[in-house]
């Protein structure tokens, strides 16, 4: 795993920018770092190094192909890259290697079969940019799921580009605008998808995509897509068959393949292990591939419903695994909160990117790569919200809407907070708990005409956010566009498709990639091996939720490892109480960030919707926090860069 870094234009060459911006990202590489001036072509390459495969000075990089045309600076782990050297052989390359790392065998990959012909034949995750000297020209790409991140643009006369937005603030040309668009977005998702960033002129590149930039870094072509997830899911949900034996054969075996792939290393490798489905899927695979006890590493919690470690560790002793666990006082996890906008760049509130440092900064104490379970809600149906929408939609939409609209103002006016106090003389069985928050959002969702809007307006944190971002117009995402998705078969794996096109990519796999690299550990994500990912849209959605369960085809393959018993628990989240925490020790901070001179000062918020919010939320009249938390970051964001 590695930083890369590099821009092109603006009448600069000196190696000392490069080197800055390089060094903005170090704790992606801290083992080596690398600069490349191109004089005559105003083009400066630079690479940060975290030593995982070919320790030797043979993996330095930028690298530049045999020949002199091509150099590269790469980022991420090609997990087929021996079987792609055999082929290149196969095909009567000449190849002489220099070394086993697989940035020569990406190289060497780019140069025989070109930049698509490379991408469609690899396995990994990755960003990377390749000079082509004879062409003239730059490529950037990124990995098929979006596990490593690529952003670049234009800033004042030169081209940025680079694996995280601090090192391209620390070009000179930096000029830095808050795009207010991108910022409604966010407040919406509670972090900034893909193609936009926070800053006005700078993209993220889109997963599964290549760009071309020409003249001097001026000449920026359209992202072109080199797997078409869309293609992926419709064709393998119409060719969708198989029996619950053959499926559960056939998914052993991907995932037996797809985890000893990322096991690969000529460093120490480990697990994180939370005792859910799909870290425990992993860690299984793990152990029964390896010859000795695999490392695998928990945090617990002292607050009760968000402690997992008791779980992680009935499955680490099933397993027989060298497990690692630390309970976290509630000061050491608010501790990690100042870090926040510097580890993640742009505005970003998913709250358990807090307890994902916090392991991560564990697992590093003991190794230098660790095998991750994220991807498995999002490929076989395990989020519960899909099950509910799916549910509830089924039921609204059998009424005319006219019919829920007039409901919903209804709704709209009932004093929930009032009949939620009402409801403590009623025996419990009869209560509904949070009332107050419950009657709105129901009220907020009885309008909608598809279930494509519905569930839009079930994962959205802001709902107006043009109202609460002064000056902005949020743009079409794919959530707001039901005309771009492909044909499938119901609502349910459109659910799917959406969040593995939106949430996965800009939540978690960001929330992953820069919590891991903030304390230089390479995570890695075996169940976004692509091969799997095609694998699940041919899965028949009754054996992904069967029997009332999410995950049942992937539960099946876990028990011939792990017994029932032990899994056979209520799904748990990945988090810490914000709710408490905002009314108890984080008051003070929360009241500083939000306080309404400040909020009009900066112009970004309007304050009045802002301050109804956490006077609510601080009384306990609703429950804000998650709406809160995404102002909050957002506030903590500009204060560490807005200066910058």
């Amino acid at each position: 795993m590695c930083g890369i870094t590099g821009f092109w234009g603006g009448g600069r060459w000196e190696p000392a920018i490069g080197e800055n911006m390089a060094a903005r990202i170090e704790r992606r590489g801290p083992d080596d770092v690398g600069v490349w001036v191109g004089r005559r072509e105003g083009l400066t390459l630079a690479h940060r190094r975290l030593s995982i495969l070919d320790l030797s000075p043979a993996g330095h990089q930028p690298m530049h192909s045999p020949c002199g045309r091509f150099t590269l600076v790469y980022n991420g782990e090609i997990y087929n890259h021996q079987d792609l050297r055999n082929q290149l052989q196969g095909e009567g390359g000449a190849f002489e290697w220099r070394g086993h790392s697989d940035t020569e065998t990406l190289l060497a990959s780019l140069r025989h079969w070109g930049v698509r012909g490379a991408l469609e034949r690899i396995n990994g995750m990755f960003a990377f940019a390749l000079w082509d000297a004879s062409e003239r020209t730059l490529f950037l790409a990124r990995d098929r799921m979006g596990e490593k991140p690529l952003y670049y643009g234009r800033s004042g006369d030169a081209f940025l580009f680079g694996s995280e937005l601090k090192a391209l603030a620390a070009h000179p040309d930096w000029r830095g605008e808050v795009d207010r668009d991108a910022l409604a977005l966010y407040m919406r998702h509670n972090y900034v998808p893909a193609p936009w960033s926070i800053y006005r002129g700078v993209s993220k590149l889109p997963p599964a995509h290549y760009v071309a930039i020409r003249e001097g870094g001026r000449a920026i072509g359209e992202p072109r897509c080199y797997w078409d997830l869309g293609m992926v899911a419709e064709q393998g949900a119409a060719a969708a068959s198989g029996t619950a034996e053959s499926l559960t054969d056939e998914l052993d075996a991907l995932l037996q393949d797809a985890v000893g792939r990322r096991m690969a290393s000529d460093v120490p490798l480990g697990a994180f292990l939370s005792g859910g489905y799909d870290s425990t899927t992993v860690a299984a695979l793990m152990q029964a591939q390896s010859e000795r006890p695999i490392q695998t590493f928990t945090i617990g919690f002292h607050e009760e419903g968000y402690n997992e470690a008791v779980h992680a560790r009935a499955v680490a002793g099933h397993l027989g695994t060298d497990h690692t666990e630390l309970y976290v006082t509630p000061e050491q996890a608010m501790a990690v909160i100042p870090k926040l906008p510097t580890i993640y760049d742009e505005p970003f509130s998913d709250s358990s990117q807090i307890p994902t440092y916090l392991v991560s900064q564990l697992a590093r104490q003991h190794v230098t790569v660790s095998l991750s379970g994220d991807g498995g809600d999002e490929l076989f149906y395990g989020y519960g919200r899909y099950f509910k929408t799916n549910q509830i939609w089924g039921k609204l939409s059998r009424l005319p809407l006219p019919m829920r609209k007039f409901a919903a103002a209804l709704i709209a006016r009932s004093p929930g907070h009032s009949l939620e106090k009402a409801m403590q003389f009623l025996p419990s069985r009869y209560r509904i708990n949070h009332l107050a928050d419950r009657l709105p959002k129901l009220a907020e969702i009885l309008g909608h005409s598809s279930g494509e809007a519905f569930y839009r307006e079930m994962v959205s944190h802001a709902k107006d956010p043009a109202r609460l971002v002064l000056g902005a117009t949020e743009p079409d995402t794919i959530l707001s566009k039901p005309a771009r998705l492909p044909n499938l078969p119901s609502l349910r794996e459109r659910m799917m498709y959406l969040d593995q096109m939106s949430y996965l990519p800009g939540d978690i796999l960001t929330k992953v990639d820069r919590a891991s690299m903030a304390v230089s550990l390479e995570a890695r994500v075996p169940l976004l091996d692509h091969r799997l990912v095609e694998f699940a849209w041919r899965v028949p959605t009754e054996y992904k939720f069967r029997e009332g369960q999410g995950k049942w085809l992937l539960r099946q393959v876990l028990y011939r490892y792990v017994p029932q018993e032990i899994m056979d628990r209520p799904k748990m989240g990945f988090g810490v109480p914000i709710e408490q925490w905002l009314r108890g020790p984080l008051r003070e901070w929360a009241e500083e960030l939000l306080d309404e001179k400040r909020l009009r000062e900066e112009g970004f918020f309007n304050p009045a919707p802002i301050r109804k919010m956490w006077e609510e939320h601080i009384s306990g009249k609703r429950r804000w926090h998650y709406y809160l938390w995404d102002v909050l970051m957002f506030q903590a964001w500009l204060e560490e860069w807005g200066a910058r």
